[in-house]
């Protein structure tokens, strides 16, 4: 039994083939991490302050694209391409929040804006 294990362990070698050659041009190598953090690029996504507090988003009903967004910081941005970009409506106004917006039924150009924050922060 033992010279036949001893001659199909020395045949073994002899069964292993060389692999195919590769058709075509190498592959590029895969791209870093770095590489794939360049391409992306920067976008407006909206307003914020440096907490990020939103305090009431509104939209006009039957217009998906279009709404209004208020932050605790005061303020009013409107958007009409559903929150790509915004633009500040409401910002030159000494008013420390902004609390509450309705759209008015017989015009949705008329807002009426609450101020106020419902939820302050323990520093206001």
């Amino acid at each position: 039994m033992r010279p036949l294990f001893l001659s199909f362990i020395a045949a073994t070698p002899l069964l292993a083939q060389p692999a195919p050659a590769r058709l075509g041009p190498p592959a590029p190598p895969a791209p870093t991490e770095a590489d794939v953090l360049r391409r992306l690029a920067w976008r407006s996504i909206g307003p914020a302050n440096n907490a990020g507090r939103i305090s009431v988003v509104v939209g006009i009903p039957g217009d998906v694209m279009t709404y209004y967004v208020a932050g605790a910081a005061g303020g009013i941005a409107k958007t009409t391409n559903g929150g790509t970009t915004f633009r500040q409506i409401f910002d030159k106004q000494t008013v420390a929040s902004v609390g509450a917006i309705a759209i008015a039924q017989s015009d949705p150009s008329v807002l009426y804006v609450g101020t106020g924050e419902g939820n302050p922060r323990n520093s206001a």
